[in-house]
């Protein structure tokens, strides 16, 4: 588990999470509407710091990004949980799971950069479930050594983030594919409604 970067702190060790829109308000031992942060004590940790429970290699077209760095073989990964709760999601086993119910790899910042660069790959995509808007933290110190490294960062992710955030991520995002979900905004109400909070006891 790592502390979380983006959150307030309210009365009585009550918090708010401020990396998504939602901006759950998260009282001690619950977690936010994503499974993957959780208020211990009043502070707020990721759950998923370090601990994909996806990791392959695909082609750099699976994510899909045709016109950026064409032919080339992209170290993805995925944590658990999500900010939005899409009846479709192909990949539901594991956006809309708890952290402790799918199964996952230490894989902290270092290592992801290393494998990536052992698998002849030259990007890591933070893809699968939404990354950017749930395990910023995982994808931010993970960026900044693929840097260094000269290792390109894509991110797959349904936009659903704030700006701060965001403005933190940009830095070190090459490419970026933004997911649409709908063309009808009532529809797309249903799973972007900024002020809705939905808590979850840690034990659930």
């Amino acid at each position: 588990m790592k502390e979380a970067l983006y959150y307030k702190k309210l009365k009585n060790k009550i918090l708010e999470c401020t990396l998504c829109p939602r901006n759950c308000v998260i009282n001690k031992n619950m977690r936010g509407f994503c499974h993957a942060r959780e208020n211990q004590n009043g502070k707020l940790y990721s759950l998923v710091y370090g601990k994909p429970c996806a990791v392959h290699v695909d082609p750099i077209e699976k994510k899909p990004l045709f016109m950026y760095l064409p032919g080339h073989l992209s170290y993805s990964i995925g944590t658990a949980g999500c900010s939005m709760s899409c009846k479709f999601c192909q990949n539901f086993e594991i956006s809309q799971a708890r952290p402790e119910d799918a199964p996952s790899l230490d894989l902290p910042p270092k290592r992801v950069v290393e494998e990536a660069i052992n698998s002849n790959c030259v990007s890591i995509a933070y893809t699968y479930t939404e990354m950017a808007g749930t395990a910023a933290e995982y994808v931010l110190d993970t960026a900044k050594l693929a840097k260094k490294e000269k290792v390109k960062n894509v991110i797959v992710s349904n936009g659903f983030i704030n700006k701060r955030p965001l403005k933190d991520l940009c830095k070190y995002i090459d490419a970026a594919n933004i997911d649409l979900k709908s063309f009808n905004d009532n529809f797309s109400f249903m799973f972007l409604k900024a002020k809705y909070s939905s808590c979850l006891p840690s034990i659930f």
